[in-house]
């Protein structure tokens, strides 16, 4: 057990480097290549987050050279969460296209040919297509809690958790509900397994994101053999005869070839044509993955929390859980090392929600102020609430949380008449519903014995030096670390996963792990947080009274449609 520290700042720093968040200005003094030759040994990685694309430009140094972005939504259509595969290219080529502006900014030269692309996506969901390689129905993503029978019954019969969120709980229900379009299915891939296969021809999935689809056998580094007779044995009783191993992506580790950008998949990617085919990619990978990749935490005891739309914790396993926890999902590492992972539906959208409000607020009486300003002034002011929120109550719960056992959410803000309302408590107890749920996953894991040496911490939460990072340490009870490079999240995870494979096929011969110490993170600056003795005695405090006031969400989502 980490001891508490009566002051919860005990940072260290190693040395410096240039962090993963400053863009080069100029060409590197450190080598005499050209731009161009510089640009020729970069890698691209693209992620497609819940409400942000991102493509990123990595040095062969991994440093950033540029990057780009887009905002995009999901949809509430016919009560499922979607997005429409338009809004995916569209939404990559405006990120593709902005980076390569930045770029010539910065380098006065253009990326034509690179060492790497890879392309990762929010995990799980259902994408599923026929013989013509046409959808067959909308996108259907992680966030829908719709598969609640599937999940269920598929947990039962292969003795292992199947979340709601995974893919083959999505295929198994719409074979429950007896939906028309099962029987033409052909393939079944996430969304970035989809994107790949559009730039490449190859239907393939790096193993982190296959195991949310399926359970991997660690063993084999592939879909777990028997269960796939289990499952093959349930649809067949139900109609659905097609063997699901034949229409599941083949699933590859870190460092393969996972095929070549094609002349079509160029133009898909950069419609300018700068990009030139030919260019290797990586496997494609789920946000989960590259989250790992970026803290550096893909080795046993180590584990990363990410935060955005959603929130999830994962710790590399040393050895196996004893039992079944239908909190606990079971998924690996980008190199297939099981990983035992706290996943929650509800993250910052909410609190996001209240700094636009605050925004509207500052310009309504006159003030002239960014949304970077109002959210470092929330986050500034929950350091100084009360511990235990001051007796404030606050639900995130925009969509159903599965560990709490919610279908569906209503956020909500509680408090009694002796509560102290302000600026403070407010922030502190919006921050606190972002962990909240993730904390109480993660007490199922320490009662499993599972230990883990240290927290690493990345999104965009945790850039207000000191806030978020701190109470985080509280919730998990043990010192959370954010590094240099982790504000660049999944898009610099997956650029610097292109540059391993790109190592690779030059002759690399390290495990992804000892690659990434040596090559990516031997100089990299972080800054450790320990927990603080108040703060988490006023966690612990929230979580009860949190865990009681569940009912009322429930009674909420019952009487308000």
């Amino acid at each position: 057990m980490t001891p508490l520290r009566d002051t919860a700042v005990a940072g260290h720093q190693q040395p410096s480097q240039q962090t993963a968040q400053q863009p080069v200005q100029a060409q590197p003094a450190s080598t005499q290549a050209t731009a161009q030759q510089l640009l020729s040994q970069a890698t691209l990685g693209i992620e497609l987050g819940s409400t942000n694309i991102k493509a990123c430009l990595v040095g062969p140094d991994h440093t950033v050279i540029a990057s780009g972005s887009h905002t995009w939504e999901n949809e509430f259509v016919d009560r499922l969460w979607t997005y429409p595969l338009d809004a995916v290219w569209t939404g990559i080529q405006a990120a593709v296209a902005q980076l390569l502006d930045n770029t010539q900014a910065a380098l006065d030269a253009l990326p034509t040919t690179l060492a790497g692309i890879g392309i990762s996506a929010m995990m799980h969901g259902y994408l599923a297509f026929d013989a013509a390689d046409s959808l067959l129905v909308p996108f259907r993503t992680w966030r829908n809690t719709n598969t609640g029978p599937a999940a269920a019954e598929l947990t039962r019969a292969l003795d292992f958790n199947m979340p709601l969120r995974w893919s083959a709980s999505h295929l198994y229900q719409a074979v429950l509900d007896a939906e028309t379009h099962v029987s033409d299915i052909t393939f079944l891939t996430t969304l970035a397994g989809y994107v790949h296969w559009q730039l490449t021809g190859q239907r393939v999935l790096g193993v982190g994101d296959a195991s949310g689809m399926f359970p991997i056998d660690p063993a084999t580094g592939n879909y777990n053999a028997a269960m796939l007779v289990r499952f093959d044995k349930l649809t067949a009783e139900r109609g659905f005869t097609a063997p699901l191993a034949s229409l599941l992506p083949a699933v590859l580790p870190a460092g393969a070839d996972a095929g070549r950008l094609t002349e079509n998949g160029a133009r898909l990617l950069d419609p300018s044509g700068t990009i030139a085919p030919g260019i290797l990619v990586c496997p494609p990978e789920g946000d989960a993955g590259t989250g790992m990749v970026a803290t550096n935490a893909v080795a046993p005891r180590t584990g990363n929390v990410s935060a955005g739309t959603s929130i999830f914790g994962m710790i590399v396993l040393e050895r196996s859980l004893t039992q079944v926890h239908e909190e606990i999902d079971v998924v690996t590492t980008p190199s297939g090392d099981p990983v035992a992972m706290v996943h929650c539906n509800n993250g910052s959208s909410e609190l996001g929600a209240w700094a636009s409000l605050f925004g509207e607020f500052a310009k309504a009486v006159g003030a002239d102020v960014d949304m970077n300003a109002v959210f470092a002034a929330l986050l500034g002011a929950a350091l100084d609430g009360a511990p235990d929120g001051g007796g404030l109550l606050a639900y995130n719960y925009l969509a159903g949380e599965t560990i709490t056992g919610l279908d569906e959410g209503r956020p909500a803000i509680i408090r009694t008449p002796g509560s102290t309302l302000n600026l403070a408590n407010f922030a502190r107890t919006q921050v606190y519903s972002i962990f909240a749920t993730l904390a109480i996953g993660m007490r199922t894991l320490a009662a499993e014995g599972v230990e883990v040496d240290s927290m690493l911490a990345h999104g965009g939460l945790f850039r207000t030096a000191g806030v978020a990072q701190r109470l985080l340490a509280a919730f998990v009870g043990a010192p959370v670390a954010v590094a240099a490079t982790a504000g660049e999240g999944g898009a610099w995870g997956i650029a610097v996963l292109a540059a391993y494979s790109a190592a690779v096929a030059a002759g690399e011969g390290r495990p992804l792990a000892a690659w990434l110490d040596a090559s990516v993170f031997a100089d990299a600056q972080t800054v450790s947080i320990w927990p603080d003795r108040s703060d988490v005695e006023g966690v612990n405090s929230y979580l009860d009274t949190y865990t009681a006031g569940l009912a009322i969400q429930q009674a909420a989502v019952a009487a308000i449609h």
